[in-house]
């Protein structure tokens, strides 16, 4: 498993700076306008499309409401000039996944799990041999994507790990029945044979 801190995985930072939150998560007129119109100008949805926009322009996925920090909709709350108090909210999973697509929308981010899947996997294939961890081929993933004439929103980073995970197992199977392969069977018996406690001993060549 890799940890999401050695990857380019973008997320949200436990701190997030005053001119992080100035530089990226606050609206312009057009996008509350935006935002107004879509959500018949009812603050707490209001609040709920543009934090899930301006979150979405940062991390290339739309989080879902729950996963944005109270530092970024406190900013954005007060950025839109919404009452202290209103908070982001959806009337239902319907409607989240209408602001979901909404955003995806307007930020021109294509929401094609499968093919982006796809063409983390080649990534991760093509480098495997020479990658020997799981968050270095992550990281190759993420630039692959990002380099797509269309921009692709980016899998889940579970979905990335689990893949790195399988395919660094995959390639280093294959180099070891590879390297087998080459071996004489009278070379693969004292490989085995390290294995073994001589009687009288006790540990192993190997050890």
């Amino acid at each position: 498993m890799a940890s999401l801190e050695r990857t380019a995985y973008p997320r949200f930072k436990r701190l997030i700076s005053e001119r992080e939150l100035r530089e990226f998560f606050t609206p312009s007129a057009e996008e509350v306008a935006w935002a107004r119109e879509r959500t018949h100008d009812r603050p707490g949805r209001v609040l709920a499309l543009l934090v899930m926009l301006k979150s979405a322009a940062r991390l290339g996925r739309v989080p879902k409401l729950g996963e944005i920090p109270e530092v970024v909709v406190t900013h954005v709350r007060d950025q839109t000039g919404l009452a202290v108090g209103t908070v982001p909210e959806a009337d239902s999973a319907r409607s989240e996944a209408r602001y979901r697509s909404a955003v995806r929308e307007r930020l021109e981010l294509k929401h094609r799990p499968g093919e982006a899947r796809a063409v983390a996997e080649a990534a991760m294939r093509a480098a495997a041999p020479v990658k020997a961890h799981t968050a270095d081929l992550v990281n190759v993933a993420l630039e692959e994507l990002v380099r797509q004439k269309e921009r692709l929103e980016l899998p889940a980073f579970s979905t990335l790990d689990r893949m790195a995970s399988r395919i660094r197992s995959e390639v280093e199977a294959s180099q070891c029945q590879a390297i087998v392969a080459r071996m004489s069977d009278a070379a693969r018996a004292r490989v085995a044979g390290m294995l073994e406690v001589v009687e009288g001993e006790y540990q192993s060549l190997f050890a």
